[in-house]
């Protein structure tokens, strides 16, 4: 099943992996609004649609939008608040970059009525589209895992200090899921040779903390954020974006299969 923008591939298994922030497509009319197109794709999670094709090999159903975060962002909070006060962080249609970098040209910023416009276009259609996809998944299994799955340049200044690890889990600092998959996924990471942390910097966006139910619903939701660097080669700021390069990748899709794995594992056992 798939729209222009929106890709679904259904599977069977206890697991949801959503990819809200991989796309690049920025249609024509707000692309002209912007200082540059190039500057618009600089932080979409790169290649990590393409890292994840691995989710069918497990039955996996994956909900991917080729819209670009620059024109509106799935997992931001509906009303655009913050879901980190006090830190830095771009909107649901956002005006600057990670680096604070203006994406629009001086008084051509979205309005009111425009983010209102692509917050009916492209945000709830891929809302409703996760929604269906819980809804047919849930009631055929104990438990139902949703897997957000980013990816995030290693260096970024304005939103963290230092390197980031490669493997960062958010949980809403435990309320999205049962300890019992936060610690499979963590095992299943630490099992290599890449750094991990736990509700770090990154605990989670909008998707996680909205779909994480564990008790009402029995669907738990994790996020993974992966420091580029983890799998392909990155490059400087001049030559960007870097090259998918399947080789490259491949010793994080070994612990990401882990990682899957654990996730359908864990939906499999009854409380």
């Amino acid at each position: 099943m798939s729209a222009d923008w929106l890709d679904i591939t259904r599977g069977d298994a206890p697991l949801i992996v959503s990819i809200p922030h991989a796309g690049i497509d920025i249609p024509e009319d707000i692309a002209r609004d912007l200082v540059s197109v190039e500057r618009a794709r600089r932080d979409a999670d790169l290649h990590v649609d393409r890292l994840y094709s691995i989710a069918r090999e497990f039955g996996a159903t994956i909900v991917r939008t080729a819209i670009s975060r620059t024109v509106v962002d799935v997992n931001r909070m509906p009303d655009g608040e913050t879901l980190y006060p006090g830190q830095f962080t771009t909107g649901l249609c956002p005006a600057v970059t990670f680096d604070g970098e203006p994406l629009y040209l001086p008084g051509r910023e979205p309005d009111e009525a425009e983010i209102e416009r692509r917050r009916a276009a492209w945000y709830q259609p891929y809302h409703d589209a996760l929604r269906a996809e819980v809804d047919r998944l849930r009631g055929g299994h104990p438990r139902l895992v949703l897997y957000d799955a980013h990816s995030i340049r290693s260096l970024a200044p304005k939103l963290f200090t230092g390197e980031l690890p490669h493997f960062n889990i958010g949980t809403n600092d435990g309320r999205s899921c049962a300890p019992g998959l936060t610690q499979a996924v963590e095992q299943a990471c630490d099992a290599s040779d890449f750094t991990r942390v736990t509700n770090g910097r990154f605990k989670g966006g909008w998707i996680t903390r909205h779909y994480g139910w564990p008790r009402a619903e029995r669907v738990h939701a994790i996020q993974m954020e992966l420091a580029m660097r983890t799998y392909l080669d990155e490059v400087p700021a001049a030559e960007w974006p870097p090259l998918w390069d399947a080789t490259r990748a491949e010793p994080c899709r070994d612990v990401l299969r882990r990682v899957l794995a654990a996730c359908i594992d864990f939906a499999g056992e009854r409380e």
